[in-house]
């Protein structure tokens, strides 16, 4: 055996594997740090995180792994971490173990040797396996198994430093490797007649291990089969496989991929009993006392919805302050630089569309961090799993899968992620519904333009308006569910099976790289997409420029006085300036596709402004700010409160309070933006994609409409204005 594998050399690529919930994405940022970026892999919307660790003369670039819990692939996140493997072939694997549950974790490890790559087992969570009394010889246990391995606890970063003296030992021949688990004389002659054949085209051998698509084999493993495609001896291998199948079988009187999962589990239960003692027994567990209360049959539902409105009340309640402070210093800046800067059209721009286009969206990312930070809390603490379990019984009336409450909560951040965690669901059918109606979730970028319109026309109860807007989305993309599952999407929804992590109390690291990334996301599509769609909006409502000629101002002002007698010098001015810009806007090229679409956004409410303003969220939501920021900068000159835009918006003659429900439960249902789109596209397809479009702006305007019209009927009847 070769001990120096060959691996001795400046740049390793290591994969970091394991479970779920085992720690491995905090381990990943411990080894880490800052250095890693986010980026996709080849071919499907996956998450793929890659990061540096530089010491001495050698650099360790880790590949962050979806969580699985076998190389047998039915999820897209297993499938995503099996084909990396095979066709990547990273240096070594990492195991992330965790230690509280070896006997679980343990079996993905075993699929890991058999493929042959080198491997390392990083016993991570050993603090708490620790706490609960279980003692752990880790030289006995690697003995056994035959691989190196670490203890590590990645919340704190311990044991990064061995792991990489554990690696570099490895790479130079320090431990030997290649020892695989035996799986019995009748087993083995099989899987030695299997390796032979596959063996003899050595083109596929040196891509796929012998041994391992051997075993695959004999697990009945669809994949393993469509592989043999590329083999020369295909049909003489899967008749090979199929009668040692079948000879397994009748031999053993079970099925072969039991079989194989048994000696599995055997061979695990040996090493563990051997370096594993159970030192105490923990009488009080702070996981099962919790879970006795919020995970009660009658109050997990109500637990939830009272967690949810929490969130929200303490983000508007905290947010409020930042957010005010911002939004004077955008409006400070926006008169600082109306005075310096020269030229009309150049200030127009810079103040109008930069200040009054970007920084409205700025304002609102205290908002966003706070909102992050308390989702990213209850992640990390575990009440996540919880949330699905407790949802678990309403989903399936409406004919979803229980875990298909992580990308739908996912998408109170982004569509984009949330559309991508819908890979973890196993049948294809319960991921189509899951993405369709994640969009429906009012994400990050709805924020800024829900909260604006419920502070400008419900003032005092903010908070209350857009938790009743995110209410309306769960329950439109319920009803869209159960309208999916009898139509086009007929059947039953998969069974829900999944593991209830222990309480974890959050690292503040974690949490703070959580909201990092998200907001830097957020942060980067303002300074982006958004910057050049302000910029766009900025010159469609300034060009074409006009100029009111003497006469017509003569003749503005004289009917101004002729209706206002009173009305002094100062209140003439703010008129003539007011009429001039708004004539202005009308004239523009927005002006003129405003009052083109008019027609079809009149049935909700919206005049020409605001349907130009709602058909710019196609692009990007927040642009929706920008656009309305720019939009309503008309008649400003009043006075200083005047200013804002809030105030602009509750003074428009065309904006009611019905109005601004109607606006935002048409911008909540519309099509998301490009980037989810595009997501959707890699996820399902243009077919889907395009359905997507359709059914959800018919039923964005279906909606407003009765909102609107049946809201005008009932404050007719009341004698009240409906505008």
């Amino acid at each position: 055996m070769d001990k120096s594998l060959g691996l001795d050399k400046p740049v390793l690529r290591i994969a970091l594997a394991g479970n779920p919930n085992s720690g491995k994405t905090t381990l990943f940022n411990a080894l880490t740090g800052a250095h890693h970026k986010v980026g996709n892999y080849p071919g499907v919307t996956v998450e793929k995180r890659e990061g540096i660790r530089i010491r001495g003369q050698r650099q360790y670039r880790f590949i962050d792994l979806p969580g699985i819990y076998s190389l047998t692939a039915y999820s897209l996140d297993e499938v995503v971490t099996r084909d990396f493997i095979l066709e990547e072939k990273p240096d070594l694997i990492i195991d992330v173990l965790d230690s509280t549950n070896l006997e679980r974790n343990l079996y993905l490890c075993l699929q890991f040797q058999e493929l042959g790559i080198p491997l390392i087992g990083a016993l991570n969570m050993s603090d708490e396996a620790e706490a609960n009394g279980i003692r752990i010889d880790v030289k006995q246990l690697a003995g056994a198994l035959g691989i190196p391995l670490v203890k590590t606890v990645g919340s704190k970063g311990t044991g990064t430093e061995a792991l990489l003296d554990c690696i570099d030992a490895l790479v130079s021949g320090q431990y030997e490797t290649g020892r695989m688990i035996q799986y019995g004389n009748e087993i083995e002659a099989k899987l030695t007649g299997l390796s032979a054949l596959i063996d003899a085209d050595t083109r596929f051998s040196a891509r796929y291990p012998a041994r391992w698509m051997a075993i695959k084999l004999l697990e009945k493993d669809a994949n393993a089969y469509e592989r043999l495609a590329e083999h020369d001896k295909r049909e003489a291998i899967v008749s090979a496989a199929r009668d040692a199948v079948v000879w397994i079988e009748k031999h053993f009187g079970k099925d072969a991929e039991i079989i194989v999962t048994e000696q599995r589990y055997g061979y695990i239960r040996g090493a563990v009993q051997e370096a594993l003692e159970l030192v105490k027994t923990v009488d009080f567990s702070l996981t099962q006392a919790i879970d006795r209360v919020i995970m009660n049959r009658f109050l997990s539902l109500p637990v939830f919805i009272a967690v949810l409105w929490l969130v929200f009340q303490l983000t508007f309640i905290i947010g409020s302050y930042p957010t005010a402070m911002l939004e004077s210093a955008f409006t400070f800046l926006g008169s600082l630089f109306e005075q310096i800067i020269p030229g009309e059209v150049l200030r127009s721009l810079i103040v109008d569309g930069v200040i009054g286009g970007v920084g409205g969206v700025f304002s609102f990312v205290p908002l966003i961090v706070i909102l992050f930070f308390l989702l990213s809390i209850l992640e990390d603490v575990g009440y996540m799993a919880r949330a699905a379990f407790a949802t678990d019984k309403l989903l399936h009336a409406f004919g979803l899968h229980g875990q298909s409450i992580f990308p739908m909560m996912l998408g109170f951040g982004c569509s984009v992620p949330a559309i991508m965690a819908s890979r973890t669901l196993k049948s294809r059918r319960d991921r189509i519904i899951t993405v369709l109606i994640t969009p429906l979730m009012s994400c990050g970028a709805k924020l800024p333009v829900h909260v604006l319109l419920a502070a400008a026309l419900f003032p005092g109860y903010e908070a209350n308006m857009v938790m009743l807007i995110y209410v309306a989305g769960v329950v439109l993309a319920l009803v869209s569910a159960l309208l999916l599952k009898h139509t086009v999407l007929k059947g039953d929804p998969t069974p829900f099976v999944m593991e209830l992590p222990p309480y974890r109390a959050p690292t503040l690291r974690g949490i703070l790289w959580h909201v990092w990334e998200k907001t830097w996301q957020y942060i980067k599509k303002a300074g982006t997409v958004i910057l050049s769609s302000a910029i766009l909006i900025w010159a469609i409502t300034t060009f074409p420029r006009y100029e009111l000629s003497g006469a017509e101002r003569a003749d503005m002002l004289a009917s101004y006085t002729a209706a206002h007698p009173l009305a002094g010098e100062s209140e003439q001015a703010a008129f003539l300036e007011t009429a001039i810009a708004e004539e202005g806007l009308r004239r523009s090229y927005a002006g003129k596709l405003g009052r083109a679409i008019e027609p079809a956004f009149k049935p909700l409410g919206f005049d020409w402004k605001i349907s130009v303003a709602s058909v710019t969220g196609f692009a990007a939501k927040e642009v929706i700010v920008s656009t309305m920021g720019i939009l309503y900068r008309v008649g400003s000159g009043e006075d200083e409160q005047s200013e804002g835009l809030r105030y602009a918006i509750r003074n428009d003659p065309a904006m009611s309070p019905l109005v601004a429900l109607s606006l935002m439960l048409f911008i909540l249902i519309i099509p998301p933006c490009f980037a989810a789109l595009a997501t959707m596209r890699a996820e399902l397809g243009w077919k889907w994609v395009g359905f997507e479009i359709v059914a959800l702006f018919l039923l964005g305007w279906i909606v407003s409409f009765l909102v609107f019209n049946l809201g005008s009927l009932v404050l007719q009847a009341a004698g009240l204005p409906a505008a």
